[in-house]
């Protein structure tokens, strides 16, 4: 498998990843704000109201942050880079020198090591520190803006279960069935989360469930007594 391919890979995922760690989010905020709110009044209006707007802060919430985020680890890539290229230009002799370093720390000898430096260098040298001595793919610099719009999307598909799970059944059951509901999800998120990371799948869904279930918990506690 080539280089690139790898690294494609690796992109997409880790993208499914935050699409599902962003799914997650969505359905916990919105899963504890409803059901708080439930526990406080009977009126489906009023859950509505506030899990709309739950979900509308928390989807903008989770955008502008991963916005905020990505844009600086590209500023920085991109810093590195225009590092690395003044660098280049300056003290070719040097640069060649520590990339020959480098190959033979990851278990070349150093003649075989000499020799891919100066063929990675003549090919292209930007490229090969930018890879080897940075850990940066130039062509695949994070976008902040499909960033924001791909958590935008994941937290709002998350939040959309347990408000229509929430204000479709009547007042005795709304919370049951929420709360049903969120398990279920959060279940298949750990499962999804699991599988995706190769970490075992059984303490990723008992982490998922739990906090869910403490977070609806606290959530309804508090509504049940506020609305009292």
């Amino acid at each position: 498998m080539t280089d690139t391919r790898s690294a494609a890979i690796g992109t997409r995922l880790n993208w499914l990843r935050a699409g599902v760690l962003g799914a997650n989010d969505g359905i916990i905020s919105t899963a504890g704000l409803v059901v708080g709110v439930a526990g406080a009044t009977t009126s489906r209006a009023a859950i509505l109201a506030a899990g709309v707007a739950g979900l509308l802060a928390g989807a903008l919430s989770i955008a502008a942050g991963e916005y905020v985020s990505v844009s600086s680890q590209r500023d920085s890539e991109k810093a590195a880079l225009d590092l690395e290229r003044r660098e280049l230009a300056e003290e070719p002799e040097a640069e060649l020198a520590e990339l020959t370093a480098l190959l033979a720390a990851r278990g070349l000898s150093p003649e075989l090591a000499r020799e891919a430096a100066e063929q990675l260098t003549e090919r292209d040298a930007l490229r090969a520190h930018a890879r080897v001595e940075l850990g940066i793919n130039p062509d695949e610099l994070a976008n902040p803006w499909h960033a924001a719009f791909a958590s935008l999307v994941a937290f709002t598909a998350g939040a959309v279960l347990p408000l229509v799970a929430i204000v479709l059944p009547g007042a005795s059951g709304r919370v049951p069935v929420t709360v049903g509901a969120v398990l279920v999800a959060l279940a298949l998120c750990g499962v999804v989360s699991a599988r995706l990371g190769g970490a075992p799948v059984g303490r990723a869904v008992l982490r998922n469930v739990a906090g869910g279930a403490l977070a609806m918990s606290v959530t309804y506690a508090v509504g049940t007594r506020l609305g009292t």
